[in-house]
This record gives C-alpha cells, sequence and structure tokens, in this order.
C-alpha cells in the first residue's frame, strides 16, 4: 500500500480524504494556499505544504506546485478529491509523468468523460439509451435550426467540454435559439477553453438519477445501488438521497446494468457516477459519466458500508474489487444536505465571513462532513460547500425525521446558510411522498432567476 498521499484540494472533502488515509495507516500531505492557512485540513494532516496565493488558479489549479508539492515530500499518490483538477486529463497525464499514481481515472476516461460528445457516442454504440442530440459539435446558427427541428423542441445547448450545469442553455422556439447559440459558444469558451457546443433534446420536468460504479484494473465493474440527485437549483444539486424513492426494483436493476455497460464502453476505472435523466414515462437516459468521486458519496456510503475514498485508494494502489452487487448488505435510507453559505432570502448571495457560534448538530444517525470549526474564517475566494449533513436510518420517513432535527440543531452563527430552505423541504408533504422533479425547488424560491448558472463541484 502507498506510504504517502497528497490531497491535492481543500474544504471538506480534504477532511474525509486524510481522515481515510489515517485509518489505512498512511500519511497525509495537505496542500493549502494563503487564505487557507487556518483550514482544519492543515490541522489534521501529517504535513503541510502553501501551494500559493488565494486565487485558485494560481494554487489549487498550479499543475506545477502541486506536482512539485509531491516531490518534495515523497508522496507516491494524489488523490484530487472533486473540482480543480480531479477531472483534468493533464493533471493525471502530468502525475503519470511525474511517477506519481493518480488516484483516480484513467487519462483517457477523463478524455472521454470531458468531451460529452465522444462519450455519448461510445455510450450509445454498446446500446445504452442516450438523449437524441445532435451527432457532433455545432457551429452553425442555420445548421442548428435544423437539427433542433428534427430532434424536437425544447432542446438545450451545452457545452462539449463543460460540466456541472454551466453555460447550459434550454430553447423553447427557434427564436430563443438564435438569440442563445452564440452566447452559449462565447460562455463555452471562456469557462472551459472549448468554444463547442452541441445540441440535446430536453426532458421536461425529469428525475436526475445516479450509479456510483467501481471498477478494478482487471476490468471487472459493479456498481453499488442508485442516488436520488433531482433536487437542484440551476441544475446545482442540493439534496441527495439513496436509493431513490422513484425506482421500481426492476426499473433498478435495468439501470444498474446500464451503467456497468456505460462503464465498461468507456473502460472506466477507479470510481466514478454514471448518470441518467428519468422521464415521467420511466424512459431513462444516458447524460454523462462523472469521473470522480462525488460530494454525494456518503449517502452510498452509508447504505452499503462501503468507504468509497478507501476503495479509490485501494483500486489505484492494484487491489483488485474483491466483491460483487450480489454481496453487499444494501439496506435503509440515508439523505445529504449540501450546506451553503448562502443567504436564500438574497438569491442565494455568498455569505463568507468569521463564524462565531458553532454548534454542529450530532445523536442516533447523523454524519457531518465538514472543514468548520468555532473562530474559523470562511475565505471569500472558494465555493460556498461549507458542510454536508447526512442522515441514516432504516426508512426514508426515519431519515427525514433525523434530518429534520439535525437541521434544528445546526448552528454557524453569523453566517447566512442554505439551512432555513432544507428545513422546509423536509416539512413539505410533496418531498415527504416522494413526489418531485429537477423543477421542484423552484416552488420555495419563486423568483429565482434560472438563467444564471454556477459551477458544481
Amino acid at each position: 500500500m502507498f506510504s504517502k498521499i497528497l490531497v491535492a484540494n481543500r474544504g471538506e472533502i480534504a477532511v474525509r480524504i486524510i481522515r481515510a488515509c489515517r485509518e489505512m495507516g498512511i500519511q497525509s500531505v495537505a496542500v493549502y494556499s494563503e487564505a487557507d492557512a487556518e483550514s482544519l485540513h492543515l490541522k489534521l494532516a501529517d504535513e503541510q505544504v502553501c501551494i500559493g496565493p488565494p486565487i485558485s488558479a494560481k494554487s489549487y489549479l498550479n499543475i506545477d506546485s502541486i506536482i512539485q508539492a509531491a516531490k518534495e515530500t515523497g508522496a507516491e499518490a494524489i488523490h484530487p478529491g472533486y473540482g480543480y483538477l480531479a477531472e483534468k486529463e493533464e493533471f493525471a497525464k502530468a502525475c503519470a509523468d511525474s511517477g506519481i499514481v493518480f488516484i483516480g481515472p484513467t487519462p483517457h476516461n477523463l478524455s472521454l468523460a470531458g468531451d460529452k460528445i465522444a462519450g455519448k457516442k461510445v455510450v450509445a454504440a454498446a446500446g445504452v439509451p442516450v438523449i437524441p442530440s445532435s451527432p457532433g459539435g455545432v457551429d452553425d446558427i442555420a445548421v442548428a435550426r435544423l437539427i433542433a427541428v428534427d430532434i424536437g423542441y425544447p432542446v438545450m445547448i451545452k457545452s462539449s467540454g463543460g460540466g456541472g450545469g454551466r453555460g447550459i442553455r434550454v430553447c423553447s422556439d427557434e427564436a430563443t435559439l438564435s438569440e442563445e447559440f452564440s452566447i452559449a459558444k462565447s460562455e463555452a469558451g471562456a469557462a472551459f477553453g472549448n468554444s463547442t457546443v452541441y445540441l440535446e433534446k430536453y426532458i421536461v420536468q425529469p428525475r436526475h438519477i445516479e450509479f456510483q460504479i467501481l471498477a478494478d484494473r482487471s476490468g471487472d465493474v459493479i456498481h453499488l445501488g442508485e442516488r436520488e440527485c433531482t433536487i437542484q437549483r440551476r441544475y446545482q444539486k442540493l439534496i441527495e438521497e439513496a436509493p431513490s424513492p422513484g425506482l421500481t426494483p426492476e426499473l433498478r436493476q435495468e439501470m444498474g446494468l446500464a451503467a456497468i455497460k456505460a462503464a465498461k464502453a468507456l473502460n472506466y476505472f477507479n470510481a466514478g457516477t454514471v448518470e441518467f435523466l428519468l422521464d415521467k414515462n420511466n424512459d431513462f437516459y444516458f447524460i454523462e459519466i462523472n469521473s470522480r468521486i462525488q460530494v454525494e458519496h456518503p449517502v452510498t456510503e452509508l447504505t452499503t458500508g462501503i468507504d468509497l475514498v478507501r476503495e479509490q485508494i485501494r483500486l489505484a494502489y492494484g487491489e483488485l474489487l474483491g466483491y460483487t452487487y450480489e454481496e453487499l448488505n444494501i439496506r435503509g435510507w440515508a439523505i445529504e444536505c449540501r450546506i451553503n453559505a448562502e443567504n436564500p432570502a438574497m438569491n442565494f448571495m455568498p455569505s463568507p465571513g468569521k463564524i462565531v457560534s458553532y454548534r454542529p448538530p450530532g445523536g442516533f444517525g447523523v454524519r457531518l462532513d465538514t472543514h468548520l470549526y468555532e473562530g474559523y474564517e470562511l475565505p471569500i475566494y472558494y465555493d460556498s460547500l461549507i458542510a454536508k449533513l447526512i442522515t441514516f436510518d432504516l426508512t426514508r420517513e426515519g431519515a427525514i425525521r433525523i434530518m429534520r432535527r439535525a437541521l434544528a440543531e445546526f448552528d454557524v452563527s453569523p453566517l447566512k446558510t442554505t439551512i432555513s430552505l432544507y428545513s422546509q423541504v423536509m416539512d413539505d408533504a410533496d418531498f415527504q411522498k416522494g413526489n418531485f422533479d429537477t423543477s421542484y425547488i423552484e416552488k420555495f424560491i419563486p423568483d429565482d432567476d434560472d438563467d444564471d448558472d454556477d459551477d458544481d463541484e
């Protein structure tokens, strides 16, 4: 097994990975920007290396600085977490060129996952249902109009090289398509360095279902069940749960087999997530594969008993899976709320600052993944995710009850957070019945402007 791993991330996911390393008897190296000098992950790691100033481009996205930190500390492997460099083919290649193991998928996997058009073609050829879309990138508005008529309105304009919901434009007719096309191309180029866009059929009011997969170097692939990720704002996931209240056992089996088929078609390795949209007729469509550990991975861990970060490390070291889906003891229900330092009453305006009063929730069935502590000052430079509150019980009703109680206990004053919004959701009859789609959250924030897009880690 590795003797030392560098964690190329910050915040709660860095804390999560460092804890897994400690449990496995592996030394950990924490990297940090100057703005994160007081972050909790530094206090838990065995070694700490400053990699640059607060701006991410000069620190957490600085490949040369991170590789140099790994070399100087003798780290044999790098875990990228999620976001930042986790899905960068260039970073995985830089690790390999430096003789350092990248704890994640192969560069080829990252290339296919990052190119939505190419990835969909491979998966479709394997017989997995995909959303009707343009056969490739679309550069000309006249061609876009013809394709839109062929696949049928409404359509989405999406970036070929993007992800996380950024740059998506929904067009209900030809006039809207004409208005949005050049804007979408400009946004794609600015955000991802690739202005290629493609068109995709817009599935009205779907559910968003993803399957967690693991794959070893021998080509063995399993899934660990699904996660319900339907409750979103601006294509950003807010609440996730496992299992999904919207799947029948038969549909779960069919989608799980499709997820494995997609992963095998891509020759996938390590941990990943196969994402589907499920329409009102229970027809499902592959949309993409996320080639990293997901923010919402704890709900799968609680229902399966599998430590996904530990599995990532094991697989990267070359160990085999050693178990099948049928051997998993999947039980109970887990729900995760992403706690963001944002003010829902002010159009989700970021709310950084110093935490004066900190009271984390606890008790039976509660897990809290966070990097917060009393007196910590939240930097202004980074993502607003400050904690993931996860509850578990044998039934969905029980998990909701525990979540309602845990949210009421949670205090991070004076920061404004999304805790109050989630309390409203837990009390809502439609949520309690599992009756929702991707437009659900709008009932709580009716004046929200869905034309803006943020980055999803």
